[in-house]
């Protein structure tokens, strides 16, 4: 391979911001994973965020992406896997397997697709030092009437298109906005773009906790919400806190320290087949590999408010909830997922349809 910009690169990353900013262009923000394309001919890399190679698990998009793009052009994106018009994170994580034979399964049971949204290069000539106005030019003419599993990403520079996306999308399985400079150049692993997404809050019991890596303090509140059968589902977990917020959190938290987790509504979150039925903190995942996911009960009582941004299958928090304040004035039992906004369905085919 021999590219004028050659891998390992680190794509270009978004800070935070509460709103959508004027003058600029935006783009869906797509929940999938982050992949740096590379092409030379008959060779193709996909590059991750961090830089490992995610090729040998995606067999079927390589092959696309060798006869959709140009022969030599160097693209950012993301992979992403749909299912009944949304996308599915959950199973995008499938497709990441050491066995061959189900890396091959699972690309015909669940194919994936590249969304492009930038060009870093193009024949031989590096656009890293170009305006996004003209990457983005250059990208669409490239990707002039590509077909799927490949697309071209959406964009505008009108705010006003920017915010119906925002309230829209999210219906698809997409989580905001991301608002690029028009005059960006690209800067890799930088955060030089802006995101927007969404942010709702949720009263949710705190039914445990895990110990932070450094030492015996808390490192992450176990998160859960009762279904419609009255059993307690783990939902995620709140973890950004200062060291001494940590600490405090241990005395707060000690009054409602189980023994062991007998009686708790978790008890039976070491035992593999558990996990099939019910949502217990511990899951097996090939993403845990030997990490301690050993964690201490707390009798569930104690209700917090946490802010939260997207719900994965309407049955998780997709990220890090991030913890609000305790709510005294709630009981338990009214931690339901029932309080949570259910977002409108939208169909994911009408926004990776190519334009008219």
């Amino acid at each position: 391979m021999d590219l004028p910009v050659m891998p390992p690169v680190k794509p270009m990353l978004a800070k935070s911001v509460a709103r959508i900013p004027p003058g600029m262009q935006y783009e869906a923000k797509w929940d999938g994973f982050r992949a740096i394309v590379f092409r030379d001919g008959d060779d193709i890399e996909l590059g991750s965020r961090t830089t490992k190679s995610l090729t040998r698990y995606f067999p079927e998009l390589a092959a696309a992406l060798k006869e959709r793009l140009p022969r030599r052009c160097v693209l950012d994106g993301e992979i992403v896997v749909a299912r009944e018009g949304r996308l599915d994170f959950d199973a995008l994580t499938e497709r990441i397997h050491p066995a061959d034979s189900r890396v091959r399964m699972l690309a015909e049971r669940t194919p994936a697709s590249f969304v492009a949204f930038d060009l870093l290069a193009l024949a031989d000539r590096a656009l890293l030092r170009t305006p996004l106005t003209d990457r983005r030019a250059l990208l669409a003419t490239a990707l002039s009437g590509v077909a799927a599993p490949v697309h071209l990403a959406p964009a505008t520079t009108d705010v006003a298109t920017a915010r119906g996306w925002f309230e829209r999308y999210e219906g698809a399985g997409l989580d905001g906005v991301i608002a690029k400079p028009l005059d960006l150049p690209y800067r890799p692993d930088e955060r030089a773009m802006f995101k927007i997404k969404h942010e709702r809050t949720a009263d949710v019991v705190v039914a445990g906790y895990r110990l932070h890596k450094s030492g015996p303090v808390v490192g992450s509140l176990l998160l859960g919400l009762y279904d419609d059968r009255g059993a307690l589902q783990h939902v995620g977990v709140s973890a950004a806190f200062t060291m001494k917020r940590r600490a405090e959190l241990i005395e707060e938290l000690e009054p409602l320290r189980m023994a062991d987790a007998q009686g708790h509504p978790w008890a039976a979150w070491s035992e593999e087949a558990a996990h099939e039925s019910a949502r217990l903190p511990g899951a097996p995942s090939r993403w845990s590999g030997r990490k301690d996911l050993s964690w201490v009960p707390l009798a569930p009582e104690r209700v917090a408010e946490v802010a939260y941004d997207h719900m994965e299958n309407g049955v998780r928090f997709r990220h890090t909830a991030r913890f609000r304040r305790w709510r005294p004035d709630r009981t338990p039992d009214s931690c339901t997922y029932g309080q949570l906004e259910e977002p409108v369905r939208y169909d994911l085919a009408a926004i990776l349809a190519p334009p008219a």
